[in-house]
């Protein structure tokens, strides 16, 4: 069943969400008005119903001989439905993807190369964690849509209370800081031992990586110095606080233990403040954010960029059609609506300052800058899968030799990329 959401009021936006994961894009190509219509597949949540009305509005009367119809889709089982589409014949005209998956799609053969397309997308100005992903073996498959990366999310009443009138802007100041939190019944952060994008950050400032390429072949690559010291730094860290070394910020939900009240720190994305909140209303207004921390004052650190990127399947019927949405998706004019009504980073730096009232949005966008995301390898989703680099960080923080636990990792990971 199939909504069309040109002229569309709430009423049929609601119901295409619904039922979106009943559509087939088998009947992508012409309307029944005449004229062409595509489908675009957007993943739950990604967008706001008001958002998604007014640019299917401007769209239509821009492309008035173009209809597009939207389906909502479910991040669960979402990888095995996009491959399949890719390889059929039938493909959607447009897709959402996260940012990570596009080697993964593009392995297949079935997404549509627009390198060609990158200046005048302004591709020059993207930001390095949702471009670098989309871009395999020197060709660009994915185009940056909008990012999100974590920051630094604290008690203002505890930094009022221990003196510190302004956040730390370096990796030192921010454990001197930590350290001075870290106090009576205080926790100065609340940092789990499996936090392993976070650590990702502080590899990558000390030049590290989880794999490289070598050879044409990917290789596991954390039994390097420059790891064990961004391990050595996330040790220190962690112990300012009391955070369980063998699990994640999932369990418990690090949202909860920061609602008790005695956490002044935790690393999360903007959004888990409201989390916070809805768990102890009286912490409203007293959550600020910060990004994380450099090893210099003069840039914030490397994080771990998350967000989508926008694929055009080759068997799409309507090429140049369905890059015209991508392109008005991509654009200044509805990155600064989509920016604004969902608080993501936009896809360019540039545009940073549309969102630079909303201070968890500022402060994300400053770290977004520096963000990148994983190994660009199709099967790098098979490592987050087992993730040696969690028991890793657990065997570390318990008192295993960092370069025996390294090597132990690396192998774990080169077997996987290799498979």
């Amino acid at each position: 069943m199939k909504i069309r959401t040109i002229a569309g009021p709430a009423a049929l936006l609601l119901a295409a969400a619904a039922v979106s994961a009943c559509g087939s894009p088998s009947e992508s190509g012409g309307d029944a008005a005449g004229g062409t219509r595509l489908t675009v597949w957007i993943m739950r949540d990604s967008v706001s119903e008001d958002f998604l009305t007014r640019f299917t509005a401007d769209f239509r009367q821009q492309h008035p001989d173009t209809t597009l119809d939207v389906q909502i889709q479910e991040w669960d089982g979402i990888g095995e439905k996009i491959t399949a589409a890719l390889a059929s014949k039938n493909a959607p005209d447009v897709i959402e993807v996260g940012n990570t998956q596009v080697a993964q799609y593009a392995a297949g053969g079935g997404v549509a190369d627009l390198t060609a397309k990158t200046t005048e997308l302004a591709g020059a100005d993207w930001l390095p964690g949702l471009a670098a992903p989309g871009r395999i073996d020197g060709k660009q498959y994915g185009i940056p849509w909008y990012a999100a990366n974590r920051v630094v999310v604290y008690h203002k009443d505890h930094f009022a209370q221990a003196g510190i009138t302004a956040p730390p802007r370096t990796r030192d100041e921010w454990l001197a800081v930590t350290a001075k939190l870290n106090t009576g019944g205080r926790q100065g952060i609340y940092l789990p031992g499996q936090n392993w994008y976070t650590l990702a950050g502080f590899v990558w400032d000390e030049g590290g990586e989880f794999a490289v390429k070598d050879g044409g072949k990917w290789k596991g690559a954390l039994d390097t110095p420059a790891v064990q010291r961004a391990m050595d730094y996330y040790g220190r860290l962690q112990a300012l606080g009391k955070g369980p070394k063998d699990s994640d910020e999932a369990k418990p939900p690090q949202a909860e233990v920061f609602a008790r009240g005695d956490v002044a720190q935790i690393i999360s994305v903007p959004g888990g403040a409201k989390a916070v909140e809805k768990a102890n209303p009286a912490l409203a207004g007293k959550l600020g954010f910060f990004p994380v921390p450099g090893p210099t004052a003069d840039q914030p650190g490397s994080v771990f960029t998350g967000g989508s990127d926008l694929i055009v399947p080759a068997a799409s019927a309507h090429q140049e059609a369905a890059y015209e949405v991508v392109k008005a998706l991509a654009g200044e004019q509805w990155q600064t609506e989509l920016a604004r009504a969902m608080s993501y980073v936009p896809n360019r730096t540039g545009l940073a300052r549309v969102v630079q009232d909303n201070e968890g949005t500022a402060a994300m966008a400053a770290g977004a800058a520096r963000g990148r995301a994983t190994p660009n390898s199709p099967q790098w989703a098979a490592v987050e899968a087992t993730n040696p680099i969690k028991s890793y960080m657990t065997a570390v923080l318990t008192g295993t030799d960092p370069a025996r636990a390294a090597r132990a990792a690396s192998d774990s990971i080169t077997k996987t990329l290799g498979s």
